[in-house]
């Protein structure tokens, strides 16, 4: 169950209303007017929560807890426990997230501007924004209506955001575009010049970093990750996509539609991944490479070449995932050969 301190106490709804609000089918005879208050974990539910179960390999957890009603599929909906109302659909995890996030919304700030917040004279602010303590916007910013800019958030000269924003407490967003109802989470810094240096008389010389960050619609962006604004083109992330915390993007990249970066991400300038690429925790892309539409990278891929679409790779190297997994079962093959043969080192 949600704690209190930190989660307001949900509506309650009956058994009606949560099949609606997801869009799944009762059996016939429910109780449909079973009243239900929150949302759990299969071990951790009680008969005033809903759960949900993906497989029968889970039913053990079902047993463990005390569900009211559950989001199951057709075919495990006769293996619920006594006294647990199956809430029937193709895809429980994803209905159990779309009650979740009707019972428990994001709370939003009143509207207005925090007295310690620095809004410069030619800044451009929207209906209904809320700034927080600390904030500084600069000249030329505009911030679209419904936005939420926390704490001590910098929003540089002339950058945009869209409408129903999110930025987070001490974020840093400069030299850059962001479309409607993207998140930021903290210590995210955007728009920072990228890695570029040439060598010079006296050393290493920077390069001007003249471009912008543009950022799509619907975009989620983890805590303290760092997306570096472009050298001369821009650097773009595609709308829907989502990058989790610590995830480092170089000048000049391209991420397309709908793609997730998993913690760690490394990219190097100029990379290009294209819609609905997975990227694995701690995956790394050396620069002006392509990681085509749909591939996936496994946690730890270090990518040397171009992807192909549709791909699974992984290793280091990287390349395609059941060749990496014939290479680590022959090295282990060669390991215990070896002991075998007396040659152990």
């Amino acid at each position: 169950m949600p704690d209190s301190r930190f989660f307001a106490p949900p509506r309650p709804m009956t058994l009606a209303e949560v099949a609606e609000s997801a869009g799944a089918a009762l059996r016939e005879g429910a109780e449909t007017s079973r009243r239900f208050t929150g949302v759990a974990p299969l071990a951790q539910a009680g008969a005033a929560d809903v759960s949900f179960l993906e497989s029968a390999g889970h039913l053990d957890r079902l047993a463990a807890g005390a569900a009211g009603a559950c989001f199951v599929t057709e075919a495990l909906a006769e293996r619920l426990t006594p006294g647990c109302e199956p809430l029937i659909c193709a895809a429980p995890k994803a209905a159990f997230a779309a009650l979740a996030r009707r019972m428990y919304p994001e709370p939003v700030p009143d509207p207005g501007i925090s007295p310690t917040a620095h809004v410069a004279e030619g800044a451009i602010i929207g209906e209904g924004v809320s700034v927080g303590a600390g904030a500084v916007i600069e000249p030329g910013a505009e911030i679209g209506e419904g936005c939420v800019i926390g704490a001590q958030v910098l929003i540089g000269a002339g950058v945009v955001i869209g409408p129903q924003a999110r930025i987070a407490p001490q974020v840093s967003i400069t030299h850059a575009l962001l479309g409607a109802r993207v998140t930021i989470k903290p210590g995210a810094r955007i728009g920072q010049p990228g890695f570029g240096f040439v060598p010079g008389a006296t050393g290493l010389e920077r390069v001007p970093q003249l471009g912008r960050v543009v950022i799509g619609d619907d975009v989620e962006i983890g805590a303290n990750t760092t997306i570096d604004r472009g050298a001369g083109d821009d650097t773009v992330i595609g709308r829907g996509t989502k990058i989790d915390n610590h995830v480092q993007i170089g000048h000049n990249c391209r991420i397309g539609a709908h793609c997730i970066l998993v913690a760690q991400v490394g990219l190097s300038g100029s990379v290009v991944i294209e819609d609905g690429a997975v990227l694995g925790g701690r995956a790394g892309v050396a620069d002006h490479l392509t990681v085509g539409r749909g591939a996936r990278l496994a946690a730890n891929a270090g990518v040397t070449r171009d992807v192909p679409a549709g791909a699974t790779w992984g290793g280091y190297p990287a390349q395609d995932f059941r060749d990496h997994m014939r290479d680590e079962v022959y090295l282990r093959w060669l390991r215990r050969r070896r002991h075998l043969d007396g040659r152990a080192e």
